[in-house]
């Protein structure tokens, strides 16, 4: 589709990104003191620009970060004036690049457009599809059991490094149907590429082990994900599967962990769900939606690359240069935030539009199971800490604490069911 500028006259003053961009002005997104508390960043862009904010996501790396729900939809619904497809962007970008890897063109549906969008994603939808919800559940409670059982008799546990990420870790290759050698592997490249640190070599170490993953299944199919979408009909290369296998384990490990984590954070730090969720009044699935509104896992994601300049709320936003949706300052805008939103699930934590992420009931599900089967076993648990001396993991895209210490009443382990 061939697409025009508009013929529309900007004042100067009226372009925020102009004044930005000659004063040089952009607000980093990599820091500690962004990831200490990015809604007060959120604030502070939206006074000072309006829905769009310029920013840099890694130093050097310019972007424009939407801060406005309304904005946000459009561009969601919009992908002929903003394409996931980043190759031009990436041309100029070097291979040391922190945040390259997360960003950069992949033959997988979260970059690309039009017919290839349309490929990559039915392939990955048919894998999904054919997930049992019920054997799912049961997955997720016997990991959970076991993750509990190893922890329980000590009366301390770090629920990022011994139940969160361990369990999304196992709930994952057991849908992948992925061995555990490979499955190593491919968490620790995956982890590399999600905190920029050694990113090169993490994408490097991913790759590798999931092309492992689909010659493995080539020779050896099962009832899985992975087997399904290699029989899928569009026929995925070794290579295309690599990539679609890429988006799953960046989808099903870093942000199912931060999700179940952030809402146990909730639950154990906020009276309104300590006491409802004992006497029965509200649910877990409240908490989930609360921290899908106000600290979703992955923050600010959801990337485009407009192909040439297009004219959006008072700014001209630059070819080719990044365009992020922040999932936490749309979600936490005060022109929809404007009452109770207990039940509300209008929130952007799993995108919208064409690249609405197709997993999201399969990812809620998970977590609802793995906070209710640890609550369930060790109801007095409790923070070891003070919330102000919890931290979190630097990082432009994710919401994730470095740790979650808790304590409880030693207990004798759960019985597993036969």
């Amino acid at each position: 589709m061939s697409e025009s500028v508009p013929a529309v006259s900007v004042p100067a003053a009226r372009d925020p990104h102009a004044a930005s961009f000659e004063s040089g002005v952009r607000v980093p997104m990599y820091t500690p003191e962004f990831a200490a508390d990015p809604h007060l960043a959120y604030r502070e862009m939206r006074a000072k620009f309006g829905a769009l904010a310029p920013v840099e996501l890694s130093p050097g790396v310019p972007a424009t970060l939407v801060l406005g729900y309304r904005t946000a939809v459009q561009i969601f619904n919009d992908p002929d004036r903003f394409p996931a497809d980043p190759r031009v962007w990436q041309e100029g970008v070097p291979a040391d690049c922190p945040v390259l890897p997360m960003m950069q063109w992949r033959p997988n549906a979260l970059r690309n457009a039009g017919n290839e969008h349309a490929r990559y994603r039915q392939t990955n939808t048919a894998g999904l599809t054919g997930i049992d919800r019920y054997r799912l559940q049961g997955t997720v409670e016997r990991v959970a059991v076991s993750l509990v059982n190893s922890f329980c008799a000590a009366g301390t546990a770090d629920l990022v490094r011994d139940y969160a990420f361990p369990l999304a870790f196992q709930v994952l290759n057991s849908l992948l149907g992925c061995p555990v050698e490979i499955a190593g592997q491919a968490a620790e490249g995956m982890r590399a590429v999600f905190e920029g640190v050694g990113a090169e070599r993490g994408n490097k170490l991913l790759v590798d082990a999931l092309l492992r993953l689909t010659l493995h299944k080539r020779a050896e199919p099962g009832e899985d994900v992975t087997t399904r979408m290699l029989r899928h009909p569009a026929n995925l290369t070794d290579t295309e599967m690599v990539h679609q296998l890429a988006t799953l384990y960046g989808a099903g490990i870093e942000p199912q962990q931060n999700l179940i984590v952030n809402t146990l954070l909730l639950m154990l730090v906020d009276d309104r769900f300590g006491d409802s969720v004992l006497g029965g009044t509200l649910a877990t699935r409240d908490a989930l939606d609360e921290v899908l509104f106000d600290d979703p896992p992955m923050a600010n994601f959801c990337i485009s690359f407009p192909r040439q300049p297009v004219f959006l709320e008072d700014t001209w936003l630059p070819a080719h240069q990044p365009v992020v949706i922040s999932m936490a300052a749309c979600n936490t805008d005060p022109a929809i935030r404007t009452g109770d939103f207990a039940g509300n699930r209008s929130h952007l934590a799993w995108g919208a539009g064409p690249h609405a992420c197709p997993a999201s009931s399969l990812a809620y599900l998970i977590a609802q199971e793995a906070v209710d089967q640890l609550l369930d076993a060790l109801p007095d648990i409790s923070l070891a800490v003070t919330r102000s001396e919890l931290t979190w993991r630097p990082g432009p895209f994710h919401r994730a604490l470095t740790a979650l210490p808790v304590t409880f009443a030693p207990s004798p382990p759960v019985p597993t069911r036969s």
